[in-house]
């Protein structure tokens, strides 16, 4: 575990995935990250890359041939990523193109990824670098699960409230097989709240492609505003728990699942990016805890 500290948060980083596994206030008791229970989902963030979600079959094409890849990519839980580069105020991260990588992903890249600790904000910045000769294909995101409820305070008594009011529906997930359903159903008619219940994920995530917002705050009917994720450069969003899970995941997506109805053509799959040979691409988030929340 690799930590970061000033004098108001301390976070921690796993090594395998360079996975998110702490945000704590210095100051007091507070802890911020679900503790990824095995017992219903034992994770904290995973980094998604180069994909985010299912792929139909599990596969996608390729300039004619076929390739195999897991759900969510292979960033996540691998051994192979190492700290690149630690300063005092960040810690950086490297996965770079192996044999491994290359039997399910035929392109030579650099992927790294940043976590700086500012006063009371993390930010979780992204880079990727195509070190091929030809153009190189990508999805990315984040996966961070939030304690939900912070206090001893009910899941119940929490919301979601987003930077504008929206009307928007949820793409619904085969949950089946993961992909994205033909199907939608209403979540906000120009509302900005999104009150939290267990129920709410029966049927998977909620996934969202329209969203004018870029920032959602959780929040707490008593204890007020509770952290703030900001994805100025992420179109999609997911919302997502486990229904018997107490917190809550806010994932913005460069990227989404396959669709159903996908020709799995990996060029022209939804939310692609193609990135060309010897450029670079970066993209961040950030997660700002209340300061309320750290004395």
């Amino acid at each position: 575990m690799y930590t970061l500290e000033n004098n108001k948060l301390k976070i921690g980083v796993k090594k395998a995935g360079a996975e998110l596994s702490q945000i704590s206030s210095v100051k007091n008791t507070n802890e911020f990250m679900w503790h990824a229970n095995p017992a219903v989902w034992a994770n904290h963030a995973p980094n998604l890359f180069p994909i985010i979600g299912a792929l139909k079959d599990d596969s996608y094409i390729f300039e004619n041939q076929t390739y195999q890849l897991v759900k969510h990519g292979f960033v996540r839980y691998n051994e192979d990523v190492v700290l690149h580069e630690q300063t005092k105020a960040s810690l950086t991260f490297k996965l770079k193109y192996n044999d491994a990588t290359f039997q399910s992903y035929p392109f030579k890249f650099e992927f790294y990824i940043t976590y700086k600790l500012t006063d009371n904000v993390i930010e979780i910045i992204h880079t990727v670098k195509n070190i091929d000769i030809k153009t190189m294909y990508f999805s990315l995101g984040g996966h961070p699960a939030f304690k939900c409820p912070v206090y001893n305070d009910t899941y119940d008594d929490y919301f979601l409230e987003f930077e504008h009011n929206e009307t928007s529906e949820r793409h619904l997930i085969n949950m089946e097989n993961g992909l994205i359903s033909s199907n939608t159903e209403p979540v906000f008619k120009n509302s900005n709240i999104l009150r939290l219940t267990h129920e709410l994920f029966n049927d998977d995530a909620l996934v969202f492609k329209d969203l004018k917002s870029r920032k959602v705050t959780l929040k707490s009917d008593t204890y007020g505003a509770i952290l703030t994720v900001k994805y100025q450069h992420f179109p999609y969003l997911g919302i997502w728990a486990k229904p018997n899970g107490d917190y809550v995941c806010i994932e913005p997506w460069l990227g989404i699942a396959d669709s159903e109805d996908t020709n799995q053509d990996f060029k022209t799959k939804e939310g692609i990016l193609s990135l060309k040979a010897q450029e670079s691409f970066t993209a961040s988030y950030s997660i700002e805890i209340h300061n309320n929340h750290l004395v």
